[in-house]
């Protein structure tokens, strides 16, 4: 395909890095130098243009933008019949980008994780999920959603993957004084939690960790006491 990037932040840039070897041809925006010009340094099919020459070499279009300056930046390009984006902006729906872009048209929204630079991530997204998986479904797994409710509902609830990190980082800090190899320590307790919740439902997790008095039960009664799940859930409530 030839792809345009207009907006190669950082997650832009992952999801370049994600479909690179693909025989793609990929110009990128020169908005975010710093990304666009390691891409192009880096690969011999990535190039740089200004947005409108991105408008104009490309067939599919990847929105990387902030929700608050795509207005002014899409508005000031000419697109063409034809032409099809899907968006990464979480602060504008689908329907918003596609009057963006028109008449060319915005048929899915997406929202990359960073692993997807290396493949092995979730997807989730609302829209065209056959050019999604097209682009993208060769090393990832897609979650496709019904409406924009749904999607709006993912996008609040994904915001567990931070705490999740920040616990196990925490974790991996009280550990890592109390062993020789605070970098070993952090790396076991990463794949500990990646493997289990990728191979394991929560819940059978949770009853398989519950035996009476052991470390799992007792940590996850602690937290639970000092309000976790009363704090997640307003978290995301406010979020939604």
């Amino acid at each position: 395909m030839r792809i345009g990037v207009i907006g190669c932040g950082t997650i832009a840039r992952a999801a370049v890095e994600g479909i690179i070897h693909d025989g793609h041809e990929i110009t990128v925006s020169n908005r975010s130098a710093h990304h666009s010009s390691s891409l192009a340094e880096a690969y011999e099919n990535v190039h740089i243009a200004d947005n409108q020459e991105v408008v104009d070499a490309s067939d599919v279009l990847f929105l990387g933008l902030m929700a608050e300056v795509a207005p002014d930046v899409l508005g000031s390009l000419t697109f063409r019949e034809g032409q099809v984006a899907i968006t990464f902006m979480a602060g504008a729906s689908l329907e918003e980008a596609d009057a963006m872009v028109r008449p060319a048209r915005a048929t899915a929204i997406m929202m990359p994780f960073p692993g997807i630079a290396e493949g092995g991530t979730p997807i989730m997204m609302y829209g065209d999920a056959d050019i999604v998986a097209d682009i993208f479904g060769a090393r990832n797994s897609i979650f496709p959603v019904q409406n924009g409710d749904e999607m709006a509902a993912y996008l609040s609830a994904q915001a567990v993957l931070s705490p999740v990190a920040r616990m196990v980082g925490d974790a991996a800090d009280w550990l890592g004084d109390r062993v020789s190899d605070k970098t070993q320590g952090e790396a076991f307790l990463r794949e500990l939690v990646a493997s289990n919740l990728s191979a394991i439902a929560c819940e059978p997790l949770i009853e398989a960790l519950n035996a009476p008095g052991g470390y799992n039960q007792r940590l996850r009664l602690h937290m639970e006491a000092q309000g976790m799940t009363r704090a997640l859930k307003d978290g995301l409530t406010k979020m939604a």
